[in-house]
């Protein structure tokens, strides 16, 4: 269903459940009030048949005599035989027997109940009894003559709901009528409302309809209208703005990739036509450019695979787990030190546990530790420490150049020293994408007394099994 049917049926649901509401509450209200009436008539009559004098129409005289020959004669008004308005009275004697006004047969079916109070001479009770297809409500009361207590008797006295079945029947059908205008108008409102509702939301849609259209990706919304709609408005321009950085990022990602893939691919291709022509070449010679060719062919691999670890973004896959940080840390100084022989890494290492892709993790590392490597001097130390889910690598190089500090974690950016050295300047970039994935961070500075100092954080440390540290104390790592 079309939004705009929803609130047309909401409209049109709420309105009609008001009127059924209202309708109910009315008819009950009118159904009450004409049954009291004629409860409050029965009642009167009740009393008018028990102490009324004969002449005002009274049953019982002031000292009548045994039930139920003392009786008064009574003939009803009309020619209805429960007395119409003025009602219909019979009496019950404890052993069921009934003896109707006028001392004719009594024409009310006699229940339980009512013989119950004949026995008892008190209390009485109200209810609807159908006789021959006529509704009746009944008052039945016990009565004990005070000259003669020792002969109670309960009487009936009765009175057709004709009159208001009828008023409330006619009242049913006026009701039903309006019901069925009542909802045929709040189908007609909720049809309105929801194309005025809908209107300014119409109108945003062919706005942005045109703006995901157009070509021109910098284009957006105007945040005008209604609260609600400038506030989607801004959303729509903040997933517009995202989008466009986004592509932005990939363009340069790709020419950036591309410019860095031209020097390798144009050695390798100058390298593999000498190779091709290297018959009268020296063996030593042609020993050489094999090797230069295949380091070409690793250095354009290791690119293209920094650029696929790139293209990902900071999305985070499916493949999360509980990985020990410390383990992955001393896995990766042990393979940089094979590297780099003449190196000597000291390591602090907390035992420290994280959920994020161990595959970039490790990558992470080793990049950072490569890092530290490249700008060691020879048979300098690179320090470790992993303390508190934070990875910190210093070398004791040159440090970074203060106008490269803030631009180290960019992709493709080299230091103007560092483009003779092998690389694409993409290690550090995987570094921080990698930390930002797991909601860490990743920073680097100058440390005291020279040298370079990388920070990485890849996710909040989850609680780790106690168990004993392996190192208190900066411990040398053997090759």
């Amino acid at each position: 269903m079309s939004l705009r049917g929803r609130i047309t049926a909401a409209v049109a649901i709420g309105v009609t459940a008001v009127v059924l509401a209202l309708a109910v509450v009315v008819y009950l209200s009118v159904r009450s009030h004409l049954r009291n009436e004629v409860d409050h008539s029965l009642t009167a009559r009740a009393e008018q048949l028990i102490s009324g004098p004969p002449e005002a129409g009274g049953a019982f005289g002031p000292a009548p005599g045994p039930m139920p020959h003392h009786g008064r004669p009574f003939k009803p008004p009309g020619g209805d035989k429960y007395g119409g308005a003025p009602g219909y009275f019979q009496v019950v004697f404890p052993n069921g027997a009934t003896v109707g006004q006028n001392e004719s047969p009594a024409l009310i079916p006699v229940k339980q109940s009512v013989i119950s109070l004949a026995t008892s001479g008190t209390d009485h009770r109200f209810f609807d009894q159908t006789v021959g297809g006529e509704h009746l409500r009944v008052y039945a009361f016990g009565y004990a003559d005070p000259n003669d207590p020792s002969n109670p008797v309960a009487i009936e006295v009765a009175r057709p709901l004709t009159e208001v079945d009828s008023v409330l029947h006619q009242l049913l059908f006026t009701f039903g009528a309006v019901i069925v205008a009542g909802i045929l108008l709040a189908i007609a409102m909720g049809a309105a409302i929801s194309r005025t509702a809908l209107a300014p939301i119409g109108r945003f849609i062919n706005r942005t309809e045109a703006v995901s259209g157009a070509l021109d990706g910098s284009e957006r919304l105007e945040e005008g209208d209604t609260e609600e709609l400038a506030r989607l408005a801004a959303s729509f321009n903040r997933t517009l703005d995202a989008l466009e950085q986004s592509v932005a990022s990939q363009r340069h990602l790709v020419a950036d990739a591309s410019h860095e893939l031209r020097t390798p691919i144009a050695a390798l291709r100058s390298n593999i036509q000498i190779f091709l022509d290297s018959g009268r070449l020296p063996p030593e010679e042609r020993a050489g450019l094999q090797a230069a060719i295949l380091a070409e062919l690793d250095e354009l691999t290791q690119l293209v695979d920094d650029v696929l670890e790139l293209s990902r973004g900071a999305e985070t896959p499916e493949a999360v787990e509980e990985l020990r940080l410390d383990t992955i840390v001393r896995e990766s100084i042990e393979r940089t030190s094979r590297r780099a022989p003449d190196l000597r890494f000291t390591a602090e290492l907390e035992p420290t546990t994280i959920r994020q892709v161990h595959e970039r993790v490790a990558r992470a590392v080793i990049n950072v530790l490569d890092n530290a490597r490249k700008w060691s001097p020879h048979e300098g130390e690179v320090e470790v420490r992993l303390h508190g889910g934070v990875l910190e690598v210093r070398d004791h190089g040159p440090g970074f150049p203060e106008q490269d500090l803030p631009h180290v974690f960019d992709r493709f950016y080299r230091a103007a020293r560092s483009r003779t050295m092998p690389g694409s300047g993409l290690g550090l970039a995987i570094v921080s994408q990698t930390a930002k994935a797991g909601g860490g961070f990743a920073e680097a500075a100058n440390a005291p007394g020279g040298g370079a100092i990388v920070r990485a954080s890849f996710g909040t440390p989850v609680p780790t099994p106690a168990e004993p540290p392996e190192r208190s104390q900066p411990q040398p790592l053997a090759p």
